[in-house]
């Protein structure tokens, strides 16, 4: 963590741009203000020690664990289970970018650089360990995500008032995730992490998925454990699909944040929720423009294709989530644009991503300048921390009711 935040260099300066309206707001979204509104981040990234699963898990899987290989030219190349080899790029970092690459190795740190961003919780997420999902091996990953688990909690447990660190479950091992969910809900986990696809890999109809009622003793475990589930993106299947010019910005778009959408559908469309009307669901970092988009288009498929569809549901797929659904952003104007009329001002949490590069750490209240002036006082102390504080059973500070 920076003493300071320095000035940002010319690839980041855009980061301060505002028209300072919130001077008008009856709170501020700014830091060390009287009057700053109640702010939970709904996904922040912890920094693994890169031998994290080495020291936890047998020697027989070392050789499997992610990592890093080096061809006969010395070449570096990311290795991961299910993912194509991709070459590394030795990009130095500099000014702001250099900061978040290297910033929240512990809680402590977190805490203080999340204080510079008028943060008052933050809902924790991998970071390295986004890769225990990629592997078509569900015990395998199971193994993973309990190893990241254990450290998790011995990190941030005590933390967990402000800090609270989604407990990661592999759920191609359905009998494990079970048990995984019931361990972690005895030592105190807020949440669930849980990838966008239980089985890893291209798209298969004969895999399981979400929609089946294969997955109906585990909704029964979570449902009972009263733990909200989230799908992060970049889990489920490898999001670098596209190779070349432009690739970085379609893979982070289409390929990463686009597949969201599919375990939120398989819950809403299927069933799922007559049969476990309490469980609560969620998207976390694919922003918020999609949502309203994909409802509507579950609804129209229900209606219109209703000589298909099975089973029946109770009521329609977006009344689902708009009781039980939420979804974070960083920064989504369109999606905030579309909350009040389409009822989702409930269901949308936000976030600064710290310290990731797609997030608004060390600028958050620019951001939220930018895109939350057409909400009203109520909506944006909704959006920025009172729905996440209900989602994942944060304590409020009296100053803050």
């Amino acid at each position: 963590m920076s003493e300071s935040i320095p000035h940002p260099d010319e690839n980041n300066v855009w980061r301060l741009a505002t028209d300072n309206v919130s001077i008008n707001w009856p709170r501020s979204p700014y830091p060390n203000t009287s009057n700053k509104y109640f702010m939970v981040s709904a996904d922040g990234h912890v920094q693994e020690p890169k031998d994290l699963w080495k020291t936890r898990m047998p020697e027989e899987y070392w050789g499997r664990l992610p990592g890093v290989t080096v061809d006969s030219e010395g070449a570096q190349f990311q290795k991961t289970e299910g993912f194509r080899p991709v070459r590394i790029r030795n990009i130095k970092m500099e000014g702001e970018d250099a900061l978040r690459n290297g910033s929240g190795k512990t809680p402590e740190d977190r805490l203080r650089d999340l204080e510079l961003d008028g943060v008052d919780a933050e809902v924790l997420f991998p970071n390295l360990g986004l890769a225990m999902w990629a592997t078509p091996d569900a015990k395998f990953s199971q193994l993973m995500c309990h190893a990241w688990n254990e450290w998790a909690w011995e990190t941030f447990g005590d933390f967990n008032d402000r800090l609270a660190p989604m407990a990661a479950i592999a759920t191609g091992d359905i009998e494990g995730a079970i048990a995984e969910v019931q361990r972690c809900a005895k030592l105190g986990f807020r949440g669930l992490s849980l990838p966008c696809k239980p089985v890893w890999g291209s798209p298969n109809h004969e895999d399981l998925n979400y929609n089946l009622p294969e997955f109906d003793p585990l909704w029964a475990c979570v449902q009972d454990a009263d733990l909200p589930m989230t799908f992060h993106v970049s889990t489920g299947r490898d999001p670098r699909t596209s190779r070349g010019n432009g690739g970085a910005v379609i893979n982070y778009a289409v390929h990463s944040l686009a597949p969201t959408m599919e375990p939120i559908a398989n819950i809403c469309a299927s069933g799922v929720m007559d049969r476990f009307p309490k469980l609560r669901f969620g998207s976390i970092e694919a922003g918020i423009g999609w949502v309203a988009w994909t409802l509507q288009a579950l609804d129209e498929a229900y209606k219109k294709h209703h000589m298909w569809v099975r089973p029946k549901l109770k009521m329609l797929p977006s009344e689902y989530f708009q009781q039980n659904g939420f979804a974070s952003f960083q920064e989504d104007k369109v999606g905030l644009d579309l909350a009040r009329e389409h009822n989702l001002v409930n269901c949308f949490l936000w976030a600064n991503d710290y310290p990731h590069h797609e997030g608004t750490w060390p600028h958050s209240a620019q951001a939220i300048e930018r895109t939350m002036a057409n909400l009203d006082d109520a909506e944006r102390g909704q959006i920025l921390g009172f729905n996440a504080a209900r989602v994942f059973g944060f304590s409020i500070p009296s100053r803050y009711r």
